[in-house]
């Protein structure tokens, strides 16, 4: 079975959400909004989905790791609907004018989700639709962790390690430094896989490709008039609309990508 210490990776993972995100929400004893509650629970349950389905697999449960595989066409829709949610939070902040921080962030953090949301669409779409190709199917399942395995490192930098961040910007773009550095070494690892096996490497190269744009996008988002402009126009978009998009693109990337995965019908003999 391919990527047979995977599950290594994707419990480092695990432990740098839990790290990162230890000060501002699992250790939190006030309230929380609903949405942040329902990103954690969507995007540690797919982390798990991953780790299970991994692990299975590689002891040849060929039968259980379908049946978990199913699993994922009701969780990623909910994985979705929970990216979704925190655009809305962070929406809603920018439009009310809150805090010079979300004032010089909002729109970075916004054009940052909706990359990521487009990230993991695609490869959820081209891992059902190329699910015959063991290898294949598992690089572009195992890839979508690195998509927004900025969120918790950058906290973990701009708490722990203040040291890694070499760009060194002032003032609120500093976040964004720590944001563009855990994306490099996203890319750096990505890079390395695709390197270790370069005629099924796809996956990590279209996950460099989504990396890539969401660094870019963050980095020059603050100094966008337009995208401030949008993203105020997104916040008076009502909330039940952006969650209803959300569930249908999730539900559509699963359905869509496991009719181009079908074998093709053969063509019925005719009796000579």
């Amino acid at each position: 079975m391919p990527y047979r210490h995977a599950h290594y990776f994707i419990g480092f993972v695990l432990a740098v959400i839990i790290a990162g995100f230890w000060a501002s929400y699992f250790a939190v004893s006030e309230s929380i909004p609903v949405a942040f509650h329902v990103h954690a629970v969507s995007a540690m349950a797919w982390l798990a989905l991953l780790l299970g389905q991994h692990l299975v697999i590689q002891r040849r449960a060929n039968a259980l790791h379908r049946q978990m595989g199913k699993a994922s066409f009701a969780l990623f829709p909910f994985l979705i609907v929970g990216f979704v949610m925190i655009i809305n939070v962070s929406a809603k902040s920018y439009a009310a004018r809150e805090s010079d921080f979300i004032m010089y962030n909002g729109p970075s953090f916004g054009i940052g989700m909706i990359v990521a949301i487009g990230a993991y669409i695609t490869l959820f779409y081209l891992a059902l639709k190329n699910r015959r190709n063991v290898k294949l199917h598992a690089g572009y399942m195992l890839a979508t962790p690195l998509i927004l395995f900025e969120s918790p490192f950058s906290r973990v930098i701009g708490g722990n390690f203040p040291w890694m961040n070499v760009i060194g910007s002032e003032g609120f773009h500093g976040l964004i430094d720590t944001i563009i550095i855990s994306n490099a070494m996203a890319m750096t690892l990505a890079f390395v896989l695709y390197l270790m096996d370069r005629r099924n490497g796809a996956p990590w190269l279209v996950a460099i490709g989504f990396i890539a744009a969401q660094s870019l996008a963050m980095w020059f988002a603050p100094s966008s008039d337009m995208l401030g402009s949008l993203f105020d126009a997104y916040a008076t978009i009502p909330r039940e609309m952006t969650l209803v998009a959300g569930l249908f693109a999730g539900a559509a990337a699963g359905w869509l990508g496991w009719e181009a995965g079908k074998r093709p019908k053969r063509a019925a003999v005719m009796p000579a």
